[in-house]
């Protein structure tokens, strides 16, 4: 969550044309052609200009002018002006944290612009104006963790830039693409366009060239490699000391207090997170200053009445801007701080609301599955407008074979392979939604039933050991919901996640199993596989094969490749199938059936989607006087993005 605030920050920074006295005395000037200019259109574009210019600054003012700029264009049938204000209104959304308005104001704009743009192919200031409006929309679809539809809006973007030879516009494009492969852990790819910026701003002379700089670095940073992202921290404090860029300082100045803290130098640490707070305060953002403080609250961890103050202050920051983010953090922190100065009423108090805003975040999460369905019902739409629209071209052919039959035939057949073509892409596009849709039914479950496990648990052990097993299980939480988004998560992760999920019920149930992961050699790093679908079968096990067996238990999970599959295993030596079923034959079966009729399902628009077998296969092991179960999964391999 604390990747995703960097990442805004940084990609805004990109965007700051004027400061201090050199955007007071453009202000002024413009003001002036607003109150002499006799033409509506001169105003319209000073208003524009005007909204721009205060978009980071002071977004209320920002939505002023533009608003003004809108009223004034659509008066005087100005459509140029109108898509212009329209963008930066939703430029002044962003930075004030409406997201969803902003991404309609940006689709509002590029509709506008694209229409200019059919009248005039060859407009260059339309095509940069349409650049923009898709940058702009990719960064609040990055920040919406739709990384997909992110990249495709930079990748129209960039096209455009290229097609306009601009440079400078290039370089920004290259630099947000870059950030969201980042915020996807994909660390090379986002080195890589990082460095083609770099290339860019170079040739160009760009100011921005310190932003790269320092993205470089922080890329090098998670990499574990803090000695060459100090070196590219330096040489951008150098770029931004030229350029007096204070928004850049404010972030890099917390990047180096991340420095020192990880090399272990608290004072340090502490002096560039100040400097940091102290620029972002100047600069009225109080969005990169709760994040500061945040850090200041966690370095002073160990003198708990210090990071009070930087810990509430930070929480009434990101309370007054509403970034759910940064409370959800700030809560915890406080709850562990009161915990840790004796007052137990105030750290539970700060919990259950760090409680809330967690549950907060994962149901917005879990809204996606609507928004999926909408999206089924929309691709259902157009396939059946499709088919309309073939019967009335098929009937117009047919009426005009009698003047043209060979000229008629040759169409159809070029316009049937198209619409195949069309039709497959929409089934296929309808396939993923409906497996991402499924994996989405499977977090509710996996939760409910790891809620009814710390409920079982404070039943058992008291309010001490429960308060154990929640840090557990949180940080199960926090991995499941990090990676619960994608399509395929990581075998490294899954493995993560299932040894963590483990160790929680190994602690619930006193040790009644010992359990071990493996992974051969022939699994690869960038192997995938699709998130929580083993978790269930392991459940299964613990629930229904060790608890109530007499006697300690076994479990052993294994991953493999074998017949160009990826193949998981799941093996007990509990109760066996038979006798569990004998002993809760009613709950049992509900249970098992929803998981395992869910995974068919997954495992289904899996086959369909990748053109490869993926079977499940569940076996009683009844051999020697043993008895157990093994579960084996035959996936397709699949590689991470």
């Amino acid at each position: 969550m604390k990747t995703k605030i960097h990442n805004l920050i940084i990609t805004l920074a990109y965007a700051v044309p004027v400061v201090g006295l050199a955007q007071t005395s453009a202000a002024d000037s413009l003001k002036r052609i607003v109150r002499s200019a006799k033409v509506d259109t001169a105003r319209v574009n000073a208003y524009n200009h005007l909204a721009n210019l205060y978009r980071e600054s002071n977004p209320d003012s920002a939505t002023f002018y533009a608003v003004k700029a809108e009223s004034l264009s659509r008066k005087a049938h100005y459509d140029f002006g109108t898509a212009s204000a329209l963008l930066n209104r939703g430029n002044a959304h962003i930075i004030s944290g409406d997201y969803k308005k902003a991404l309609d104001l940006f689709r509002d704009a590029q509709s506008v612009f694209s229409q200019l743009l059919e009248d005039d192919s060859d407009d260059i200031q339309v095509k940069n104006s349409l650049g923009r409006a898709f940058a702009s929309s990719a960064v609040v679809l990055s920040e919406q963790s739709d990384y997909a539809r992110s990249l495709a809006d930079y990748q129209k973007a960039l096209q455009l830039f290229t097609e306009t030879a601009n440079k400078p516009m290039m370089s920004r494009a290259y630099n947000n693409i870059a950030i969201v492969y980042k915020s996807q852990s994909n660390k090379e790819k986002a080195l890589e366009y990082l460095q083609k910026a770099f290339g860019l701003q170079q040739e160009t002379g760009e100011q921005a060239a310190a932003v790269t700089l320092m993205n470089i670095g922080v890329i090098h940073f998670e990499k574990n490699d803090p000695k060459k992202a100090a070196d590219f921290y330096r040489k951008a404090e150098k770029l931004f000391a030229e350029t007096d860029n204070q928004r850049g300082f404010a972030l890099l100045y917390n990047y180096w207090g991340d420095y020192y803290a990880k090399t272990g130098d608290v004072g340090k640490a502490a002096e560039y997170y100040n400097k940091s707070v102290l620029t972002y305060e100047n600069m009225q953002n109080k969005f990169g200053a709760s994040l500061a403080l945040y850090n200041l609250g966690r370095l002073y961890r160990t003198q708990p009445e210090k990071a009070l103050i930087f810990a509430q202050k930070s929480l009434d920051y990101a309370s007054e801007i509403g970034i759910l983010n940064q409370q959800y953090h700030s809560e915890k922190l406080l709850s562990d701080l009161y915990e840790d100065l004796g007052k137990p009423p105030e750290a539970l108090s700060h919990y259950k609301k760090y409680v809330t805003l967690r549950d907060s975040i994962f149901n917005q999460e879990s809204t996606r599955k609507f928004a999926l369905a909408e999206m089924n019902f929309e691709y259902q739409k157009k396939e059946a407008l499709l088919k309309e629209q073939n019967k009335r071209q098929t009937q117009l052919l047919l009426l005009s074979a009698l003047v043209a039959l060979l000229l008629i035939g040759l169409i159809v057949v070029i316009y049937n392979r198209r619409q195949v073509k069309r039709r497959l892409t929409l089934q296929k596009e309808v396939a993923e939604y409906e497996q991402k849709a499924l994996h989405l039914q499977m977090n509710p479950h996996f939760v409910f039933n790891c809620l009814g496990s710390i409920s079982s648990f404070i039943v058992q052990n008291g309010t001490d050991s429960a308060l154990r097993y929640l840090s557990k299980f949180s940080k199960l939480m926090r991995l499941t919901l990090e990676y619960s988004k994608g399509s395929l998560i990581p075998i490294d992760k899954e493995i993560e996640s299932l040894q963590n999920y483990l160790e929680l019920e190994q602690l619930r149930f006193h040790n009644k199993f010992d359990f071990e992961i493996r992974s051969s050699e022939k699994v690869e790093f960038n192997m995938g596989l699709p998130p929580l679908l083993v978790q269930p079968f392991v459940e299964n096990a613990i629930l229904h094969g060790m608890v109530p067996k007499e006697g300690n238990g076994r479990i052993l999970v294994d991953f493999d490749v074998e017949n160009g599959q990826l193949l998981c295993t799941i093996t007990d030596d509990g109760i066996g199938i038979s006798h569990s079923r004998q002993l809760k034959e009613n709950s049992v079966t509900a249970h098992k059936s929803m998981a395992l009729d869910i995974t068919k399902k997954r495992l289904e628009i899996m086959e369909s989607t990748t053109a490869k077998s993926a079977q499940i296969d569940i076996a009683e092991i009844d051999e020697n006087g043993k008895t157990g179960t093994k579960v084996t999964l035959r996936l397709p391999i699949q590689y991470m993005p």
